[in-house]
């Protein structure tokens, strides 16, 4: 599906076009956004060859390497950035993330958006661009609007993540019992903080490749550089997470640690106060003769001897704490 939004006097309007309609496109005057979404192979081509412009496929998209991720000619500028997509989990209290990789074409003031995903951001984008057409100039303006929103989504979902990582503190604090689930969920967390690092890296990257741009006006620029900023800060948060995450694991770990070897000095004790009763019964139960093996109450005497010496080494491991 491919949406065309574009001005017509003094509001903004939308045309929906399918593969046979896509020849309209030429005719469409002050295009300000061209929305491809979810579109095969053939379509993306198609388009392409209509606007006299090269478009990635997703197999493209996914193949390009972190260096070129952002590439710039004379009169246009192709970026690959990754969003957020949030996948719902009954494992944990927030909701997993993945990068998706979005490409944005910036052509003679006309925004090209290719997604393979529904969303939000570019929804929340378009409504705003019908309700108040004038804060749009043109294409750029509705880029840095997407970059904008999209950077205000991460740092919410980043402080949700932020909010659970306290939670999971507040355990070494309760005297919780530490379970297998709680250090995978560590682990879990500690790759969605990661997600999110990689997401911000690469628009701090994007960010920066655009305000060494003669193509961006100075007033966007202006903004661009509140962004990076923002993004920067960000990313020191994550940094944040990481450490925290580390001290829980290495807290975590060592409780149980310490547990495990309470256990194990347990035993340790309950194997040596059986010891000498083990000793006294396998004297008196061997195969031969011995002195009062054969009186009446040589039985009573191993039995006060091996209560006496379980005593003894009850009375010793008392004394040593």
């Amino acid at each position: 599906m491919i949406k065309v939004i574009y001005r017509d006097v003094n509001e903004v309007k939308i045309k929906v076009l399918k593969k046979e309609d896509f020849r309209e496109i030429l005719k469409i005057q002050n295009i300000l956004w061209i929305d491809v979404v979810n579109s095969d192979y053939e379509e993306i081509k198609l388009l392409a060859a209509y606007l006299n412009i090269k478009i990635p496929s997703k197999e493209e998209v996914e193949e390009i390497e972190i260096s070129s991720r952002y590439w710039e000619e004379k009169d246009y500028i192709k970026i690959n950035t990754y969003f957020l997509i949030e996948e719902k989990t009954q494992d944990l209290s927030i909701n997993f993330v993945e990068n998706e990789s979005i490409t944005f074409i910036l052509r003679r003031n006309i925004l090209i958006s290719v997604r393979y995903k529904e969303l939000t951001t570019f929804n929340e984008v378009l409504k705003k661009v019908i309700i108040n057409p004038k804060m749009y100039k043109n294409g750029l303006y509705i880029f840095a609007d997407i970059l904008s929103i999209r950077i205000d989504k991460d740092a919410d979902f980043l402080e949700k993540l932020t909010k659970e990582i306290s939670k999971l503190s507040k355990y070494t604090i309760a005297g919780v019992d530490i379970t297998e689930e709680i250090i995978e969920t560590i682990s879990s967390y500690e790759e969605i903080n990661m997600t999110i690092r990689e997401n911000l890296i690469d628009k701090q990257r994007v960010l920066s490749s655009l305000l060494k741009s003669y193509q961006i006006p100075n007033e966007l620029k202006e903004e661009f550089r509140i962004m990076i900023k923002d993004v920067a800060s960000l990313i020191n948060y994550t940094s944040f997470n990481f450490d925290k995450l580390t001290y829980l694991q290495n807290t975590f770990l060592g409780l149980i640690n310490l547990k495990q070897n309470r256990i194990i000095k347990v035993l340790t004790v309950i194997s040596v106060l059986f010891a000498p009763a083990t000793l006294i019964a396998s004297i008196f139960g061997m195969n031969f003769p011995i002195p009062f093996g054969e009186s009446v109450y040589s039985f009573f005497f191993a039995v006060l001897l091996i209560l006496i010496s379980m005593l003894f080494a009850y009375l010793y491991f008392k004394k040593l704490n």
